[in-house]
């Protein structure tokens, strides 16, 4: 730190290092979009351009990813997401959402997904019919939902509980959001069709005025 007059001014040195402190913490990448993507063995990954085609024991899934962002195998066990340094946030964004995407299609075609929900309600409940979901909960008709490519339904315990399966697992969650729809879980008995373990805020009901006959 020099001085003029007795007065201290600020070295030009540590003006330059506190903004080259904010220039790389403005093009610091994803934490997560860094991390390495593990590839187990029986999972194959290949990799044109912007595609990304991942094989295994569950099916195949591909998937086109934004341009700007490049992704490397390094070897049959590893892949990497590169982002090129921009101080734009949603560059981080998009690196965090990208490597994400791709660990899932890999523990998808690996394991596959699979959501459960639970129906509550006095004769309420589930059927098969051939690769269809048949629901009885409350309507006049039975509600019949049939399973998109790559999804597959299972009914068991006492035809109260349904597991929608798949390796797809935004497919998976959006068919068991479809399916949760069909009668959502009303909030004073809890009736309907919820996923298991969901917290389900409930309302007292209503109480009769005191002393009405």
């Amino acid at each position: 730190m020099s001085t003029i007059a007795g007065e201290p001014t600020p070295s030009p040195s540590g003006a330059t290092a506190s903004q080259a402190k904010k220039e790389a913490a403005s093009r610091r990448v994803s934490r997560i979009g860094r991390r390495p993507i593990a590839v187990p063995a029986g999972v194959t990954v290949s990799i044109q351009g912007t595609t990304v085609t991942v094989q295994g024991p569950k099916g195949r899934l591909q998937r086109t990813f934004h341009p700007d962002m490049k992704i490397v195998k390094r070897d049959d066990s590893t892949v990497v997401v590169e982002c090129p340094p921009s101080r734009d946030p949603r560059y981080r964004a998009l690196h965090g959402l990208t490597r994400a995407l791709i660990a899932n299609m890999v523990e998808g075609v690996a394991q596959g997904y699979r959501r459960e929900l639970v129906i509550e309600g006095v004769g309420y409940r589930a059927d098969m019919q051939d690769k269809n979901l048949v629901l009885s909960v409350g309507y006049s008709h039975p509600v019949t939902i049939t399973p998109p490519p790559g999804i597959s339904f299972e009914v068991a315990k006492g035809n109260r509980n349904i597991y929608v399966d798949g390796i797809d697992k935004e497919l998976v969650g959006e068919v068991a959001a479809k399916v949760r729809a069909v009668r959502p879980p009303e909030p004073y008995k809890g009736k309907g069709i919820a996923y298991a373990g969901e917290q389900i805020r409930r309302k007292p009901g209503k109480a009769g005025k005191a002393g009405a006959k």
